[in-house]
C-alpha cells in the first residue's frame, strides 16, 4: 500500500481514466469509481502501474452512491480528490423528459457537492489534501441545445471559486477548476450529439487535457483553461454579449446541425 492515495470519479474513459493513470504513475493508490462496468475494466489497466486499485461502480448522482463510495475509502486518508464525474443531454430542453434532465443536474451539481463537503472537512482537519474539480468552459457560455449542462458547469465554475475563497486560509488544502472545452470522449455520444457540428469536429486529446489538470492540481493553482482556442474562447465569452453567445453555442450544438 502506497502512502499516497487518491479518488477520482468518472474514471471508467475520458479525463477521468486519463487522470487515474497520472496518479497511479505518481504512486497514489487508487479509489475509482463510474457509474458503468467499464470501470472494472479501467482498474485493471491502473493496476499495470503496481499501486493498489480499488473499483467501484457507483451512480453518483444519488446520496447513496456516493456513500458507497465513501464507504469503499475504508476511512483512509485522502490525498488527492478528483472530482470529474459529469454528465451530459443534448436537444432542445422543451423536448427532455424530466429524469434525463434532472440526472444531469445531480450528477453534476448534487453528487460533486456532497462528495466535496463530506472529503474536504477531513483534509482541513489534517491540514493536507488537493482537489481537482472538472468544470467547463461551457459554464460561460448559454448552452443553446444543451442548455441544462451548460448552466451546470456554470453553477460548477461560480461554486469553485466561491469555495477556494472560503478556503483561501486553510494551509495545505488547495482547489483547482479543470475547464476543458469539447473533448474526444464518450460525452458526446452519451448526450446524443453526434449529429451536431460539435459532435463531429476535431476535440482535444482527453490525456493533454488530465495532464494540464493534474500539473495545475500539484502546483495548488485555482484553475486551468485546456488548450489555446479555449482560452481564446474563454476570454471571448467575457466579451460577447449573452444572446451573441448563445446563437454561436445554437450552431454547434443544434441537433442536424452537421449535416447543414
Amino acid at each position: 500500500m502506497a502512502d499516497k492515495f487518491a479518488i477520482i470519479t468518472g474514471a471508467s474513459t475520458g479525463i477521468g481514466f486519463e487522470l487515474a493513470q497520472l496518479a497511479a504513475e505518481n504512486g497514489y493508490d487508487l479509489l475509482v469509481v463510474a457509474d458503468e462496468p467499464l470501470i472494472d475494466a479501467a482498474a485493471a489497466d491502473f493496476r499495470n502501474k503496481s499501486v493498489d486499485v480499488q473499483a467501484v461502480e457507483a451512480d453518483l448522482s444519488t446520496i447513496e452512491g456516493v456513500d458507497r463510495l465513501l464507504a469503499a475509502a475504508g476511512g483512509r486518508d485522502i490525498d488527492v480528490l478528483c472530482a470529474n464525474a459529469g454528465t451530459g443531454h443534448g436537444g432542445a430542453f422543451l423536448d427532455q423528459d424530466v429524469a434525463g434532465w434532472r440526472h444531469v443536474i445531480d450528477t453534476n451539481i448534487t453528487g460533486t457537492l456532497y462528495l466535496l463537503q463530506k472529503i474536504l472537512p477531513r483534509m482541513m482537519a489534517r491540514g493536507e489534501g488537493k482537489v481537482l474539480i472538472t468544470g467547463s468552459i461551457a459554464g460561460y457560455i448559454p448552452g443553446a441545445f444543451n442548455a441544462v449542462y451548460n448552466g451546470t458547469k456554470a453553477f460548477v465554475d461560480n461554486f469553485t471559486a466561491a469555495l477556494q475563497n472560503e478556503l483561501k486560509d486553510a494551509d495545505g488544502v488547495t482547489v483547482t477548476n479543470l475547464m476543458p472545452g469539447p473533448t474526444d470522449t464518450e460525452f458526446f455520444a452519451r448526450a446524443e450529439m453526434l449529429d451536431t457540428e460539435v459532435g463531429q469536429a476535431e476535440k482535444a486529446d482527453p490525456a493533454k487535457v488530465a495532464k494540464d489538470g493534474w500539473d495545475a492540481l500539484m502546483a495548488g493553482r485555482a484553475s486551468i483553461v485546456s488548450g489555446v482556442s479555449n482560452k481564446l474562447q474563454y476570454a471571448a465569452s467575457g466579451l460577447a454579449p449573452v444572446g451573441v453567445l448563445a446563437e454561436m453555442h445554437r450552431k454547434q450544438a443544434e441537433p442536424g446541425g452537421a449535416d447543414d
